[in-house]
Order: C-alpha cells, then structure tokens, then sequence
C-alpha cells in the first residue's frame, strides 16, 4: 500500500511545555533566551496538539489519509533524557496511536525531530558519544510501548540539519557555531541511529528508517572552483549522512578535518544496519559557487528564475526527480524503498472574512511535485509514500509563527483550525487514489 500522509513534529505543534512531567528540552532553553527566534516566539503553546489531538486526529481522517508521521517528544517519555520514564508522557502517544489507528491512519512516529533533552546538552549534547547509547535506550522504551501497532518506525530526522543549523552555524538549537567542528555531532548521530535500529528491531518493530534532508547540487558555473565546491557540499550535506548507512564508509572528509578519532572501530557495521526504507525530505536544490570569506568550503549562489515560497526558497518540482533518480543511480542495489517523509511549502496565507485561506501557490506546488514523484517513479526509483509538510501552520523553529506550511490555517490566538484550499484540494486528490499502487 502506497502511504499518502502529512508530517509534524512534537515542539512544533504539541505545546505543554510544562504538563504531565515532560522535561525541558534544547528548544525550550534556546527559544526562550533574547534574540534566537524571530519576535521571541516560543512552541511553549504551538497548536496546543497535546490537548486538541482529537480535533487533529478528525481534520487527518477529513482529508482521507491513510499514514501521519509525527515525531515523539523525547523529554516528554524522559525527562532527563534517561533514567525514569515519564508513564503520562508515553501515555499521550499510546492514545494517539490507538485513534489513528481507530481512523485507518498508520502512524509513522520518528523518535527524534531535534528537541534533546536539555539535561543530555548539559552533559556534551550530540558531541559526547555517549549519548548514542541513551537514545539507543530511550527507543527501547518507546517500542516496547508502540511496537505492537506501528508498523515503520523513523529514528532520526534530518541529521545534517541538526548538525549544520544547530552546531555549525548556530541558527537553531542548541545554538552552538563550531563550523566543521560539528562533525562528531554527524558520526554520533548516525551511531545513536544504527544502535536504535538495533534496539527497535529486538523490541518488536518490523521496519525502520531513517529520514534525510536531501538536496540536488548544482555548480555555479563549469569553472573549477565552483565545481570543487558543489561537490564539497554534495559530501557535507548528503553524502555524509547516506553514504555510512547505506554502502558503510564514509566519503573523503579530509578538507574538512584532519582528525576522525570520534569514529571508533565497529562503528560503521553499527551505523549500516541494514534499513527497511530510507525517508527524503525535500524542499529544493540548491546551487553552490567557490567559497566566499567566512571559513566554509562553499558558498550559496541562489537560484533564480523560478518562483519561490514565502521562505524565498526556489520552487523546483523536478529537483525531487532528479534527487531521487540521482539517489538510485549512485547508490543501485544499496537503496531501500523510499518515502518522501517531508515535501511542502511557506506561503503568505491570508485567512478572509469568509473564512477561507485560497492557498492557490501551495496546490500548485502540490500537483508539481507529486508529479515529479510520479516520473521518478516511472524511471524506476522505489517510492512507497509521500508525507505532505505540514498538516497544520505551527511553530518554524527560528521563524516563530512566521512561515505557515499547512494545509490547515491556525488562529494561534484562539487555536482555531480552518483547512485552506489546499486542503480539499488534497481530500479530493486522494478520493481519485488507488492506493494499492
């Protein structure tokens, strides 16, 4: 069965920041200190999912959906990361995996969407190895809840975004800028996943994944420089987190740092544990020129000549064709089956006095990419679902409440949900489906 859904993560959207024993995690801490989030928004509220589930769980079944892929909240199970399990905390994602369910909807959980423990940074974060093992442990827990109802399971999301957003550059939690200093968050990332896939397994989940943040690269020009650099981002951006998972080595990391002593022995048979599926978030590609002043190996050189979203990023439906078909060529028999687990789009939505949202940019969007999924498809690239982001408007990390992706408008003063047009665009989209396909 072909899985059609939507994605959100846990601080995104759940809100309860300080209910029924959750701990604080890295996004709390970061969020709420001056300066790192446009106009000092917060997720402490969010959608308020932690109590509007249910309402959330009806606009999903509305829609005709057949999979939502959510992440779990890993200070609400752990409060401190480890140690005592929080049983209110495991309780929610029990009842919202029993009503999924009760909805025909499979629930697609990733057990981690970027919101640590504030208790694990405080001991080293993604940089101390041994966190690898403590979320090796927490899967456990989680499955050993779940696993008799969910039947894929997603470890990570979007491990370089974590490591280049938040340990490289600083713009998300925790806040760190290390540049290629951050590498040991990539390695213990990608061992804490290979360790959990172990965990899930001997727990009872039948499949497992891990999601990347992919993107097409494309050389400013043909000149040397400019090439040199694209690939050197091709390798930071997705090499380093395909390549150890899927064919177990890494690329050639040597322009970058001169020492790989965080990579022990052992550690890449643990981290190319064979997966069930590979997730693939895509939003656009991204084109790349000789290194400017600022220390890193490249630089952004924008793409023009197509429209953008509100983000200013490029809207490209063919790039995710030739991610995918580029994917299939590098990495052959390698690959497992792929979702799409993220594809979307920010747009300036304007709720009406008539109270609708007429989102025209974002079905458009919609009915390109999928588009371009299909011809991937046709080419020969295994794809076994595509998760829309994001069900609802919600909290966009460093944006705050600035950016709407959903297909859903949220009032965030009153909470109140009113599906866009994008949305029954959608609903009628997947009434004309043969899923089975």
């Amino acid at each position: 069965m072909f899985l059609w859904g939507t994605a959100t993560a846990a601080y995104q959207i759940e809100g309860a920041a300080e209910e029924d024993g959750r701990g604080l995690s890295i996004w709390d801490t970061f969020a709420r200190e001056p300066g790192r989030t446009r106009d000092g928004h917060t997720g402490d509220v969010a959608c308020d999912h932690y109590h509007r589930w249910r309402e959330d769980v009806a606009l999903m079944s509305g829609l005709g959906l057949n999979a939502y892929r959510f992440s779990i909240s890993w200070p609400r199970v752990q409060p401190l990361g480890d140690g005592a399990v929080n049983a209110r905390g495991l309780d929610f994602y029990d009842r919202l995996v029993d009503a999924l369910l009760a909805a025909g909807i499979q629930p697609v959980p990733t057990l981690f969407h970027w919101d640590l423990p504030q208790a694990l940074q405080d001991r080293g974060g993604w940089m101390n190895r041994e966190i690898a093992p403590i979320f090796a442990e927490y899967a456990r827990v989680v499955a050993e809840r779940l696993a008799d109802r969910v039947p894929l399971w997603i470890t990570l999301n979007e491990p370089f975004v974590h490591m280049a957003f938040g340990h490289a550059l600083g713009m998300h939690a925790p806040g760190q800028a290390l540049l290629t200093g951050a590498l040991p968050v990539a390695h213990h990332q990608l061992l804490a996943h290979g360790l959990a896939v172990g965990a899930l397994r001997a727990s009872g989940a039948r499949q497992v994944a891990l999601t990347n943040n992919c993107t097409p690269v494309w050389p400013a020009s043909a000149e040397e420089p400019d090439v040199r650099a694209a690939d050197a981002y091709d390798v930071l951006h997705n090499r380093l987190f395909n390549d150890p998972v899927l064919i177990g080595k890494y690329p050639d990391l040597s322009a970058y740092t001169g020492d790989l002593g965080f990579v022990h022995d052992g550690d890449l048979e643990i981290i190319s544990a064979p997966l069930d599926a590979l997730g693939i978030n895509y939003y656009n590609p991204t084109r790349i020129a000789a290194p400017a002043d600022d220390g890193l190996p490249f630089s952004d050189a924008g793409i023009t000549g197509h429209p953008v979203t509100a983000f200013g990023w490029p809207v490209v439906p063919d790039g995710l064709r030739e991610l995918l078909t580029g994917l299939k060529a590098r990495y052959g028999d390698a690959l497992p089956p792929i979702h799409i687990t993220e594809n979307g789009c920010s747009q300036e939505d304007v709720l009406t006095e008539r109270g609708t949202v007429e989102d025209a940019g974002r079905i458009a969007y919609l009915e390109g990419h999928i588009g371009a999924l299909r011809q991937a498809m046709d080419e020969g690239v295994d794809v076994r679902g595509y998760f829309v982001w994001s069900l609802l408007d919600n909290f966009e990390w460093a944006e705050g409440y600035h950016q709407r992706f959903g297909l859903v408008h949220v009032d965030f003063a009153t909470q109140r949900r009113t599906p866009k047009a994008s949305y029954a665009w959608l609903r009628s989209f997947l009434a004309d489906q043969n899923t089975d396909t």
